[in-house]
C-alpha cells in the first residue's frame, strides 16, 4: 500500500532562488578601455530559471525552469511568444545542465538511484530531437556520477566533472570541505570508455574538440582556471594530462566558459573586498581581467556564465532584484511534483512546519536561513496559502508543534538551538486564540509559559504526545543530548519530568506517533564520535527502542555515512517522512549557491523500513516536513495571488571553503 495524503515540507532558504538569467553583448575588443554593458533579462520574471546555453547570435536560447513544479528544460526563441518545453525524461522530476546541438540534447538528472545508498545519483543522458520518438540513452556507467556536461565543437566529444574515481562522501559537518570531482572525458559513440585527464577538477568548457578548461583548487589554496590539451589519441590507462594554471593565484575563479577563438574565458570570481561572485572576462593574451556584472550589478551573487556559439554574447544567472515587471514575492505555500500517485507535495515558505488539529492551518518558524536575528517567532498559514498571521513575534524561536488536543496552542524552542549542550534553550508552550486569525490582521497575541527550567542547558524539538498531556523534546541538561518528557501544561516545574534515554551520544529530533505507540528521533548512538543519524523508536515508557533499518529496493543502505533527520509520523503511524542523504548532491558544490547540509531530500517509508521512496529532486537542501492525513480536496487548492507571500531576498552565505583569505558576509 502506498503512502497517501499531503506531505508539507520545508527548503532551506528558498527565498533566495529568484534566479533569471541575463545577458550582455561583448564588444570584439576592450582596448584597456572601460566598457559599459547594458544587461537584458532574457527570462520570465516569476519562475526559477538558471543554468542556460546560447543556439545562435540571435539570443535563443536553452535553460533550466522550474515554473511546472520541477526542474525542466526549456528553449526561448525571439519570435516565439512563449518558451517551448523539450522532451523530458519520464519519471526524472530534476533535470540540469542542457546542451543542445547537432539534434541532440544532452542533460542532468538524478532519478535512477545507485546500487548502494547514500551514493550521488546525478547522471548525463542524451535524446535525439529528430526522431520521433525521444527516447532518452544514459551516458554515465552506473556506479557513477557525472555532472556538468560539455560536448565538443563537433560534438564527437563530451566532458563531464565526474566521481569515476572517487566514492561520494557526504560533506563535514564541521568544516564543509570540497566534494572534488575529476574531469573525465569519452566520445559520444562510446561513454564506457572514458579518461580521466585531471583529478580534482570540475566544470569543463571546450575549445574546439581538442582543449578543455576546467576549475579546480590550486596548491596555494586559490580556486583557478586550468587548460589541457588533448593528445590526437586520448589515453585510456589513466594517466593524468599536464594542466596549465591559467588565472593567477590572489583571487578565486571558477566555473569557466571559453569563447569560440580561444582568446577569452568567461568565468565568476570572488575578490578580495567583496562579498559577492562576479562575473569577469579573463584575456588570454594580456593575461588581463576584464569586469563585466560587478559594473552592472555591484551586490548581487552571478553564476555559471555560458558564451554564443561565436561570443558576442554572453549569458549568466542571477537573482532577478528588482527588474521591471519582475514576480518577487515567494508564495506561503506551492505545489510541487510529486513521484507517488496519491501523495501530494507542498513546499512551505518557513522552517519546521506542524499542523493544527483540524487541519485548517500549519505553524511554521521563518526560514531561519536568513539569519537568527530575523528568524523571529512563529508564523501560522492558512492551508490554502491565502493568509499568513504572526505569533510570538520578540523572540527566536525555532521547531514547532502543534497540540494534537487543543486550539491555538503551540509549543517551540526559544533560543538559539544550534549551540552546546549547556547553551541556554527553553521549551515553550505558546497558547493564542484562533478566533483572532482574521484577514484583517496580520500579528495574533499570545500568552507564552516557559517549560523548562532556565538552568538545564540546551532544549529544543518539542512535540506532543496524542492525548495532549505530555512534551517529549531533547535536551542537553547532563552534558550529553537525550529525550525527556514532561507535562504538557506544568511543564517541568510542577507537573514532572522523566528521562527517556541516556547515553554519551546524541538523540534529537523527537516526534509522537498520533496513535501514541511509538516516539521516532534521530541518533548518532551506533557511532557516536561521528555526525551521521539513523531513525530509531522507542516506546514512551522507555521500551522497545529499535534502529529503522531503510531498505532501499535496488540494493543496500551504507549506514556508516546515512544522515536520516526530521521525522514526522502519517495519520496512520504506519509511515514516516524524513530529510536524508540517500540520492547525494545534484550538482558540482561551486556552482549554485551554499547548502550548508548534503541530506537535501525528502523520502518516506514504513517504520518497519519497507517501501522506502524518494519525494523530492531538487538543489535545494529540503528539511523537516508535516503530514496532512488529506489530499488536495480536501485541503483546498492554493492560492495563486502573487502578494500572498515573502518578497525575495537574494543574499546567500558563501561556502565556508571558498573563504580563503576572504571577507564572509554572515
Amino acid at each position: 500500500m502506498a503512502p497517501t495524503g499531503t506531505v508539507i515540507y520545508s527548503a532551506v532558504g528558498r527565498t533566495c532562488y529568484g534566479f533569471d538569467i541575463f545577458s550582455v553583448n561583448i564588444p570584439p575588443k576592450f582596448d584597456g578601455e572601460q566598457v559599459k554593458f547594458t544587461e537584458r533579462r532574457l527570462t520570465d520574471g516569476v519562475s526559477v530559471n538558471f543554468n542556460g546555453q546560447f543556439l545562435d547570435e540571435d539570443g535563443s536560447l536553452v535553460f533550466v525552469s522550474e515554473r511546472s513544479g520541477r526542474g525542466l528544460v526549456y528553449v526561448n526563441r525571439p519570435e516565439n511568444p512563449e518558451p517551448e518545453q523539450l522532451p523530458s525524461i519520464p519519471g526524472s522530476l530534476f533535470h540540469d545542465r542542457p546542451v543542445l546541438t547537432n539534434g541532440q540534447l544532452y542533460l542532468v538528472s538524478n532519478h535512477e538511484p545507485g546500487e548502494k545508498v547514500p551514493s550521488c545519483w546525478t547522471a548525463v543522458y542524451s535524446a535525439t530531437l529528430t526522431e520521433e520518438k525521444k527516447a532518452f540513452r544514459r551516458l554515465t556507467p552506473f556506479g557513477t556520477s557525472d555532472f556538468s556536461p560539455a560536448v565538443s565543437r563537433s560534438g564527437k566529444y563530451i566532458a563531464v566533472a565526474s566521481y569515476v574515481t572517487k566514492k561520494w562522501q557526504p560533506w563535514d559537518p564541521k568544516d564543509h570541505k570540497e566534494n572534488p570531482t575529476d574531469v573525465v572525458v569519452f566520445r559520444e559513440s562510446d561513454p564506457a570508455t572514458r579518461t580521466v585527464i585531471c583529478d580534482n577538477g570540475g566544470w569543463p568548457s571546450w575549445l574546439g574538440d581538442s582543449t578543455i578548461f576546467f576549475h579546480r583548487k590550486a596548491e596555494d589554496g586559490w580556486f583557478s582556471v586550468f587548460r589541457v590539451e588533448l593528445p590526437e589519441n586520448l589515453p585510456v590507462d589513466g594517466e593524468f594530462l599536464q594542466a596549465e594554471r591559467i588565472t593567477p593565484p590572489g583571487v578565486h575563479a571558477f566555473t569557466p566558459s571559453v569563447s569560440h577563438d580561444g582568446k577569452k574565458v568567461a568565468l565568476v570570481t570572488r575578490r578580495h573586498g567583496s562579498y559577492y561572485r562576479h562575473v569577469e572576462l579573463f584575456d588570454l593574451e594580456t593575461k588581463s581581467f576584464q569586469q563585466v556584472t560587478e559594473l552592472i550589478n555591484p551586490t548581487s551573487n552571478h553564476y555559471n556564465p555560458f558564451f554564443s556559439p561565436d561570443s558576442g554574447i554572453l549569458g549568466y544567472h542571477r537573482f532577478r532584484g528588482d527588474c521591471e515587471s519582475g514576480e518577487l514575492t515567494m508564495p506561503h505555500l506551492e505545489e510541487i511534483d510529486s513521484p507517488v500517485k496519491d501523495l501530494r507535495m507542498i513546499r512551505i515558505n518557513g522552517d519546521c512546519p506542524s499542523l493544527s488539529p483540524d487541519g485548517r492551518y500549519v505553524a511554521t518558524n521563518p526560514d531561519f536561513d536568513m539569519g537568527f536575528d530575523r528568524a523571529m517567532g512563529i508564523r501560522v498559514i492558512r492551508t490554502d496559502g491565502t493568509k499568513r498571521w504572526s505569533v510570538l513575534n520578540n523572540q527566536i524561536a525555532f521547531s514547532v508543534a502543534w497540540s494534537p488536543t487543543e486550539k491555538g496552542v503551540l509549543y517551540t524552542s526559544v533560543g538559539m538551538i544550534f549551540q552546546g549542550s549547556d547553551y541556554k534553550v527553553n521549551i515553550a508552550r505558546v497558547k493564542f486564540n484562533e478566533p483572532d486569525l482574521t484577514d484583517d490582521r496580520d500579528e495574533v497575541p499570545s500568552e507564552v509559559k516557559i517549560l523548562t527550567k532556565e538552568s538545564t542547558g540546551n532544549n529544543a524539538f518539542p512535540s506532543v504526545s496524542p492525548d495532549g498531556k505530555y512534551v517529549v523534546f531533547r535536551s542537553g541538561r547532563t552534558g550529553n543530548k537525550n529525550l525527556y518528557i514532561m507535562d504538557a501544561v506544568e511543564g517541568e516545574h510542577n507537573g514532572g519530568i522523566r528521562q527517556l534515554t541516556d547515553g554519551e551520544w546524541i538523540d534529537t529530533m523527537p516526534t509522537w506517533s498520533p496513535d501514541g505507540k511509538y516516539i521516532a528521533f534521530s541518533s548518532n548512538r551506533h557511532n557516536p564520535s561521528e555526525q551521521f543519524y539513523s531513525i530509531y523508536l522507542i516506546h514512551p515508557d522507555g521500551t522497545g527502542l529499535r534502529r529503522v533499518e531503510t531498505q532501499w529496493p535496488l540494493g543496500s543502505v551504507d549506514r556508516t555515512i546515512e544522515k536520516a533527520n526530521h521525522v514526522t509520523f502519517a495519520n496512520d503511524s504506519q509511515w514516516v517522512v524524513f530529510a536524508g542523504n540517500y540520492g547525494g548532491i545534484s550538482a558540482e558544490n561551486l556552482s549554485m549557491p551554499y547548502q550548508f547540509q548534503a541530506y537535501g531530500d525528502i523520502y518516506t517509508c514504513k517504520i518497519d523500513g519497507t517501501g522506502l521512496q524518494r519525494l523530492t529532486w531538487q538543489m535545494y537542501e529540503n528539511g523537516p516536513s508535516t503530514w496532512h492525513p488529506h489530499g488536495e480536496k480536501e485541503m483546498g487548492s492554493l492560492s495563486k495571488k502573487p502578494a500572498d507571500g515573502d518578497k525575495l531576498e537574494g543574499q546567500f552565505e558563501e561556502i565556508k571553503w571558498l573563504n580563503v583569505g576572504l571577507p564572509n558576509r554572515y
